[in-house]
């Protein structure tokens, strides 16, 4: 039986818990949990500037909802990465591990998704 922390070193798709900045409600969101070397992080493409991120930057209290192989609700906290070479290490990292980009490809784009998409680190 898979456990809390297998699951988590395994990273993959889980649900987020933030707390709305303005209206104090949950907000659930499914995004990609990344493990990289025993560091959580939370990503994704770049874009528009997003709800969670905002959330968590007014409220850094979250829950990571696990759902494949394991079934469990794990408080956390998320604080947001802003610095571009910061982001720009780490998501291409997590691009690669993670998602299977091409070194290449994720080292020409490190870039725009440094400074367009979002970065939080997950501390259980």
């Amino acid at each position: 039986m898979e456990t809390i922390e297998s699951a988590l070193a395994k990273g993959g798709i889980v649900d987020i818990t933030t707390t709305g900045r303005r209206s104090g409600k949950p907000r659930r969101l499914e995004i990609y949990l990344h493990n990289l070397d025993g560091v959580l992080y939370l990503t994704g493409r770049p874009g528009r500037p997003r709800d969670w991120v905002a959330n968590l930057s007014a409220n850094p209290a979250m829950v990571v909802h696990l759902k494949r192989g394991i079934h469990a609700d794990v408080p956390a906290t998320g604080t947001v990465i802003w610095d571009p070479t910061t982001k720009a290490d780490i998501i291409k990292q997590a691009r690669i591990r993670s998602w299977g980009v091409d070194p290449t490809q994720a080292d020409a784009e490190s870039d725009v998704w440094a400074k367009g998409a979002p970065l939080v680190r997950v501390d259980i």
